[in-house]
């Protein structure tokens, strides 16, 4: 019977809530459900359902149920409705949250304190470090990290919560039979055993531009805050922020150069009272969320590399370290900055790369992390 509401469209938990108490339904979620199948569009109409959810609450297709229950039985898909108890809870508290979500994983990771973390789909080099970086020391500090499995800061975040050992949950908006990007299956793959895949769109939805905004009310919605670590000034990323400011979430910003296109986003939240973070302890105090191993956790976010700090540098890579600086550098502009050979330019910069002093940037350049 929970089948019916992922085909419903249209249909959002509160309009499900209301509908039930209208008609006088029982409070048992499955007999409360009954007593709307197979009424009259009108009358389901009078209960507050959309036009689209009563039409097929009147007369659901019973051969796509039954192909929906083969899928679910046989791909161990989980379901929660709205009226259940296992619901997450603060994804209840949101007007639009949807009447049913499928999952792959562990469904309880839907409701443990989560952040989500977002941002640019091809970040710079050291924003998705630090994305990775955050989310490692957000997991150590008891945070579930969750994000919308897209390319760029989306997967690094997933990534970071999984090299520490954490759990995340990644919200499509596809069905999850239709993992997108495809270039994420193995990622999804994991996610799924260490965390959650979850989404409100039957089997066989595929990526349609107008899914991801909805996916992005949930990714809010499930979260205490949300973390946007890099966004152009009109990034998808910022939906998720208004989204998330709307449901009486946190909204968390990571500044970055005034030159890098990629953070306008950030600091137009930041002008608009988003916090700023430069540490994971930023956001736990602004959360008052209690954590532990925090001294692990404020140096990985605050961008120590333990492989760095072990290395030794002779004096000409740490001249060839000074002259990278923050933002992005040719290899000929190095030459000319330090003074040394571009042989040996060239070999210290992969040297340094090796140690995660610097990162790699677009046009052959080359940035400090």
């Amino acid at each position: 019977m929970q089948l019916v509401l992922g085909r419903a469209r249209d249909l959002s938990a509160q309009q499900l809530q209301t509908a039930i108490e209208r008609a006088g339904a029982m409070p048992v979620a499955l007999s409360a459900l009954a007593t709307l199948l197979g009424e009259r569009p009108a009358v389901l109409r009078s209960l507050g359902l959309s036009a689209a959810a009563s039409a097929w609450m009147h007369a659901p297709d019973q051969g796509l149920i039954e192909a929906d229950r083969a899928w679910v039985e046989r791909e161990r898909i989980d379901l929660i409705d709205s009226l259940s108890e296992h619901y997450p809870r603060l994804l209840a508290q949101c007007p639009a949250a949807p009447a049913l979500l499928y999952i792959r994983g562990d469904g309880a990771s839907l409701r443990a304190a989560q952040l989500a973390i977002v941002g640019a789909r091809y970040p710079t080099a050291p924003a998705r470090l630090s994305a990775a970086r955050f989310a490692d020391a957000l997991v150590h500090g008891g945070l579930t990290i969750t994000s919308g499995l897209a390319l760029g800061i989306d997967a690094a975040g997933h990534e970071g919560a999984l090299a520490a050992g954490g759990s995340t949950v990644a919200v499509l908006g596809t069905g999850l039979d239709q993992i997108y990007p495809p270039q994420h299956r193995a990622l999804a793959a994991r996610i799924g055993e260490h965390g959650a895949l979850v989404s409100e769109f039957p089997p066989g939805t595929a990526p349609l531009r107008a899914n991801f905004p909805r996916r992005n009310r949930i990714i809010s919605g499930l979260s205490l805050g949300t973390f946007v670590v890099e966004a152009a000034h009109h990034s998808g990323s910022l939906i998720t922020a208004r989204l998330a400011a709307e449901q009486g979430r946190e909204v968390f910003a990571m500044p970055g150069s005034i030159h890098n296109p990629l953070t306008r986003g950030c600091h137009a939240l930041i002008r608009s009272g988003a916090k700023l973070v430069e540490t994971a302890q930023d956001i736990f105090e602004e959360l008052e969320f209690c954590h532990h191993k925090q001294e692990d956790s404020h140096r990985a976010a605050a961008g120590e590399n333990p492989a760095f700090r072990a290395g030794r540098l002779d004096k000409d890579h740490k001249i060839l370290l000074d002259a990278v600086g923050f933002e992005p550098a040719s290899v000929d502009s190095l030459v000319e900055r330090t003074g040394l050979p571009i042989q040996s330019v060239v070999s210290m910069l992969l040297n340094l790369e090796l140690l995660g002093a610097i990162g790699s940037h677009c046009g052959g350049r080359y940035v400090r992390l």
